[in-house]
């Protein structure tokens, strides 16, 4: 039987066409070198080889060389940027079926009860908290207070549900690196929130708590759920919301 094989970087594109081909291999993408399943290298041309993008390979008889070949002509068309093509590329496709990139909603979050804190952070660099030691600089973050005594504290001192409604505004107007809060819990002095990032939808969890007392404080946590590393997201997030909140008058404590 005489077939002829052809790179396709879109399964959608041929399932489109309803014309299954009879051999369907994926391409795998290690550095920078396309690898071909060996029982298909005297099959592809080498030009296909060298300028193509990791994907599908497809193999039908001779007599349907024209679909093929406006498979991949519609292919070369819709050509993307090398990370989205890797993404959307078969191999991509079954990593993403096997890994849940959001993780689980760890258990422990909350106000805790001994003594009275959010949570502390697991041994990872992926998570900040205000609970933590002062000698922990990995993990350690100050408090905020939303009536600073030089500042609107000693004039005009905010209630603690002014303070929250300046707090959800925050949340809800600054996105930074562009993930996507989604507010999963209010109370009248707890608010916990979801970060999802853009591209593959990790997310980090991240709460505020107004403990009792009359200094006016705000602790805070935030983690990522895939911590063993997280870019610096966790500190550039409250960084920002720090930033939005001076608008209001908050400060940190100690900074």
């Amino acid at each position: 039987m005489d077939w002829r094989c052809n790179l396709a970087e879109d399964w959608g594109l041929i399932r489109r066409r309803n014309m299954p081909p009879i051999l369907v291999l994926a391409s795998s993408f290690t550095g920078s070198k396309l690898h071909i399943p060996s029982a298909l290298q005297d099959k592809v041309s080498i030009s296909e080889v060298s300028n193509a993008s990791p994907g599908i390979i497809v193999c039908q008889q001779k007599e349907d060389e024209q679909v093929s070949g406006q498979i991949r002509k519609e292919a070369v068309a819709a050509k993307i940027s090398r990370r989205e093509t890797i993404l959307r590329s078969s191999g991509s496709a079954l990593m993403l079926a096997f890994f849940n990139f959001a993780g689980e909603r760890p258990d422990y979050l909350g106000v805790q009860s001994n003594p009275p804190s959010l949570a502390l952070c697991p041994p990872t660099p992926g998570c900040i908290s205000t609970s933590e030691e002062l000698n922990d600089p990995t993990h350690y973050v100050p408090p905020w207070t939303y009536n600073p005594p030089d500042g609107r504290g000693r004039k005009n001192p905010a209630s603690k549900e002014k303070a929250m409604a300046e707090l959800i505004d925050a949340i809800k107007s600054t996105k930074p690196d562009n993930f996507t809060p989604r507010i999963v819990k209010q109370t009248d002095d707890y608010v916990y929130v979801e970060y999802s990032s853009p591209l593959v939808g990790f997310v980090d969890d991240v709460e505020f708590w107004f403990p009792p007392g009359n200094r006016s404080l705000v602790e805070y946590r935030s983690a990522s759920r895939r911590d063993a590393i997280d870019f610096g997201f966790n500190r550039k997030r409250i960084k920002a919301l720090r930033q939005a909140l001076e608008r209001y008058g908050w400060e940190s404590i100690g900074f």
